[in-house]
């Protein structure tokens, strides 16, 4: 009866160090999502933990909710490293546990077997206790590797994700001088006129291409990346995506100065961009466009005010809306889920904070 009761514990202990060292290899290794990411841990930690996190902050005071939303990232980052250690001590102490009769002195207690886990992953080895059969050191041995291993990965996983942090943020924080904070089409189309930059509309499209795809691909391999908040109030990776897709999608619907190839291939690729996000985060898409008629003749009134030729305004509203549709509403659910800044027309705009015009008084300065 005591054998089998100590190969059940030594089998445990097996699958929780399995479980623990696949999350780890999933989350750090594989450069793409793994069709087993709904049992897997960092999933479960993260996930859960921000549904907590994002209800303190929205009911956090405005001046405090983004620097308290903003802090969540690092601190799941440091949680995960936590919760994989922890894993690994448990899994690794059924182990020894199981094998209690093998090491001097014998082990009498799971946390005395877990303690022994703990000084053999992390490499401590005061040799208070010394494992004396062949098993016993190759489970010691074992806990020593899985414990170098998982802080060697851990290090390149913290740098491989501000780097792709860093590269994220570039084109954001430039964003905010061509489409305010927060960003929205309707701003980046003015700026571009006021500032005589209409022909430079094409380039920008192109640049916007490009960091679509990185996000992308860096955001489904590692998804704690869309969780971190960018350094600067009023801005989000969400919000100038958004404000981009609706800058594509006036140009293609309703300006006529501004070349359209660029706009349709950046229209492609942000829309595919949402799509694939939102699918991997599990966010409701519905097929809205998300504007109201008198909002979009708002805008018309807006372009028409700065010099744009516009297309006839019931033909350009049926195009806008049925290109609109396709990224509208998982753009805007996204938007919700973490909780970004409010835009013109993308998140929860019941607290959007205005704030003032810098490219009015850009071009005022000008003049």
């Amino acid at each position: 009866m005591i054998e089998i009761i100590e190969i059940i514990e030594f089998v445990a202990g097996g699958v929780i160090v399995f479980f623990v060292l696949n999350d780890v290899f999933e989350s750090v290794v594989v450069p793409r999502p793994s069709p087993w990411r709904r049992f897997r841990l960092t999933r479960l930690v993260i996930r859960g933990s921000w549904r907590a996190w994002r209800a303190l902050g929205l009911r956090a005071a405005p001046d405090k909710r983004e620097r308290m939303l903003g802090t969540f990232a690092p601190r799941v980052l440091i949680g995960l490293l936590l919760v994989w250690i922890a894993g690994l001590i448990l899994g690794f102490g059924l182990m020894l546990y199981a094998l209690r009769t093998q090491t001097r002195p014998p082990l009498e207690s799971l946390p005395m077997a877990m303690y022994y886990a703990g000084t053999s992953l992390l490499t401590i080895g005061y040799g208070d206790i010394v494992a004396h059969s062949w098993l016993a050191r190759l489970v010691s041995i074992m806990a020593a590797v899985a414990g170098l291993g998982l802080i060697a990965l851990a290090i390149s996983f913290i740098f491989s994700l501000y780097a792709s942090f860093q590269r994220r943020e570039v084109l954001v924080v430039t964003l905010d001088a061509r489409g305010g904070a927060p960003p929205s089409g309707v701003s980046m189309l003015e700026a571009a006129s006021k500032l005589g930059l209409k022909d430079d509309m094409g380039r920008i499209f192109v640049e916007w291409e490009k960091w679509a795809a990185e996000v992308l691909d860096s955001h489904m391999a590692y998804p704690l990346l869309a969780y971190f908040r960018s350094s600067h109030d009023n801005e989000s990776w969400i919000s100038a995506l958004g404000a981009v897709l609706d800058a594509a999608t006036l140009v293609l619907t309703t300006v006529i100065d501004i070349p359209r190839g660029p706009a349709q291939i950046m229209y492609a690729i942000g829309r595919h961009t949402v799509e694939d996000l939102a699918r991997y985060f599990q966010i409701q898409q519905d097929h809205e466009p998300g504007v109201e008629r008198y909002e979009f003749d708002e805008a018309r009134q807006r372009l028409a005010a700065v010099g744009y030729t516009l297309k006839a305004s019931d033909d350009s509203w049926t195009a806008f809306a049925r290109l609109r549709s396709e990224y509208a509403g998982p753009l805007n659910d996204m938007a919700k889920w973490f909780a970004a800044p409010p835009t013109q027309w993308i998140g929860d705009r019941s607290y959007r904070r205005f704030t003032q015009d810098r490219h009015r008084d850009v071009s005022a300065g000008a003049a």
